[in-house]
Order: C-alpha cells, then sequence, then structure tokens
C-alpha cells in the first residue's frame, strides 16, 4: 500500500490556516500556495540518491556529494496545479514540466481529460503529480494511469489538502504512488468539496469566484 505523508511542518500548517481563510485574496494565497508547495518539496525530495563527485574548492579538492543524475518532471494538474509549479521550480530549476488537463464535470463530480502534454522522456523521470485539492481522487487516479501508459514507474502525488475518501481511492487504484499532503481533512459534503478544506483551489488562485 503507497504511503500517506502529512507534511506538518510549523510554517506549512500556519501558511495553510491563512490560506483557509475566506477572506484571503488571490493575490496572498497564490504567495502561500508557491510557498507552501516550495517547503513540501524538501520532504518530498528528501530520498533523492547521492553520489560521490569530485569538485575544486577555492582552497583544495574534496569528495562532495551530489543529485545522482536522476531526472525530474513537474506534472500539474489544470487548472489548480499551475499554482504549485513555481515553488517546486525554485528547489529543482532544471526538472522538465508537463501538463494534464482535467475538469470536474458539474453533475457526476467526474473527471474529463481535456489535455496532455509531457516531455517526451517523461518515463526516463522521476515525476512529481500536483494538484492542490485531493478531494474524490478521480482527477489524480485518472492522471496517474495516463503517467502510467507513458511508462512512468517512479510518481510522488503532491497536494495541499487531501479527503480521507480521496486516499482511499488512489491508494487502492495505485498502491504504488506515495501521496504528500498539508493536511488530511475530515470528509465530502454533499457536492464533493473538501471540509473544512479551503473552497476551490482554481477559483481562488485565479480570482475566478
Amino acid at each position: 500500500m503507497s504511503r500517506l505523508h502529512v507534511i506538518d511542518h510549523p510554517l506549512i500548517t500556519h501558511k495553510l490556516s491563512i490560506m483557509r481563510n475566506k477572506k484571503t485574496g488571490s493575490k496572498d494565497f497564490r504567495e502561500l500556495l508557491e510557498e507552501i508547495a516550495m517547503l513540501m518539496g524538501y520532504e518530498l525530495t528528501r530520498d533523492l540518491p547521492l553520489e560521490d563527485v569530485t569538485i575544486d574548492t577555492p582552497l583544495s579538492k574534496m569528495r562532495a556529494k551530489m543529485i545522482s543524475g536522476k531526472k525530474l518532471a513537474i506534472v500539474p494538474i489544470l487548472r489548480a496545479g499551475l499554482g504549485m509549479v513555481d515553488g517546486l521550480q525554485s528547489l529543482i530549476p532544471v526538472a522538465k514540466v508537463g501538463h494534464i488537463g482535467l475538469y470536474r464535470d458539474p453533475n457526476t463530480h467526474l473527471p474529463v481529460e481535456y489535455y496532455c502534454k509531457l516531455p517526451p522522456d517523461i518515463n526516463e523521470r522521476i515525476v512529481i503529480l500536483v494538484d492542490p485539492m485531493l478531494a474524490t481522487g478521480g482527477s489524480a487516479v485518472d492522471s496517474l494511469e495516463l503517467l502510467k501508459k507513458r511508462g512512468c514507474k517512479q510518481i510522488r502525488f503532491m497536494c495541499l489538502v487531501a479527503a480521507p475518501e480521496g486516499v482511499e481511492k488512489v491508494q487502492s487504484a495505485h498502491p504504488d504512488v506515495d501521496i504528500y499532503t498539508a493536511a488530511l481533512d475530515d470528509c465530502l459534503n454533499d457536492e464533493a468539496y473538501i471540509v473544512p478544506g479551503l473552497g476551490d483551489a482554481g477559483d481562488r488562485i485565479f480570482g475566478t469566484l
């Protein structure tokens, strides 16, 4: 079974609480999301393998450690996932960025794919799939399936807020994919929104409330 990692660092918890507040405007919401994504990125990349290299310091040669050539890709689920890309790229500037476009049908609450553009060597990369909300889990499950069809074998899913229902669905469908979240909330309401949650992340990022 995939592992659920709740990254509850005090800085993350504090910033998330500000984001949850309905009085927080789009500018602050976007900036906080980017900051949290960067902070979460430290934990998500903690186990990247290192290798020994020889470098010259101003004083002498030395054996140092650097990431061992592992290539990474950041893949946001459109549109809300875009808000997490810059934070991760500030840590991993050489990472390639792909995009998966899904929207939630307002009647069935099921995801509908409308766009997919990925780096040509996506199957050789460690993929970080990002979306602020893991609600029903439908978008995440479908996006993970799409990535696996492209040959991806090392995938990590990162979100800001997760519902137990979404976590269970992802773990059931993709037991090899670890889930990283800043908070595990109570449940979904009748409209499939996370409670207490923070509302519609896409609308709050882009000011389309």
